[in-house]
């Protein structure tokens, strides 16, 4: 597993100025090109996690969600890494309480820090024979519809406005412009 780096560090000498349940405020001086100098701030958080769960019948199980103050959405599954948990774990853990789901294999795929004003490690698995086993767990704030699609169907949801994970979604819109790279990505998740 790769932990992926932030195009813009928080830097030693950087001094935490907030924290609150969910994020951390950094701030630093830094000097500019011209010699000034800049109080500079940054945002942290725990890692996320997204999985790609996959049936043994080749589905593609997406969610439909609503959470308080946001409007519906569809996700992969996904969320926090609690705080003494790996990615894997926290994945395997997401996958039991979202959907009721164990897979056969979880095999981590790519890793990414998505906005550089906020250190914020995503990383995303493929879990693979998955199988209900039992009922969703979901937190008081999470209401989740499971849907189990196609390939062709997936395809069509990652392009829609409503699709959230939007670094999931460039990463297939690049695929498709690309002769042969969807393909590799067909070829990685089923493992054909």
């Amino acid at each position: 597993m790769t932990y992926p780096k932030s195009s813009q560090p928080i830097p030693e000498t950087a001094k935490k100025v907030f924290k609150g349940k969910i994020f951390e405020v950094w701030q630093w001086q830094q000097t500019m090109f011209d010699g000034s100098i800049k109080t500079f701030e940054k945002v942290k958080r725990n890692s996320s996690v997204g999985i790609f769960p996959i049936t043994e019948d080749r589905k593609i199980i997406v969610t439909s969600q609503e959470q308080p103050l946001m409007k519906p959405f569809i996700s992969l599954l996904g969320g926090v890494v609690d705080e003494g948990e790996s990615p894997e774990m926290a994945a395997e853990r997401e996958l039991m309480e979202e959907a009721g789901l164990r897979a056969e294999k979880v095999d981590f795929w790519y890793s990414i820090q998505p906005v550089s004003k906020i250190e914020w490690p995503i990383f995303i698995y493929i879990a693979r024979g998955c199988h209900k086993v039992a009922e969703q767990n979901l937190d008081s704030g999470e209401k989740i519809k499971l849907k189990y699609v196609n390939w062709n169907e997936f395809l069509d949801l990652v392009v829609q406005d409503d699709f959230r994970d939007w670094d999931v979604a460039l990463r297939f819109l690049k695929a498709m412009q690309r002769e042969g790279e969807l393909e590799k990505i067909k070829k990685l998740i089923f493992l054909q």
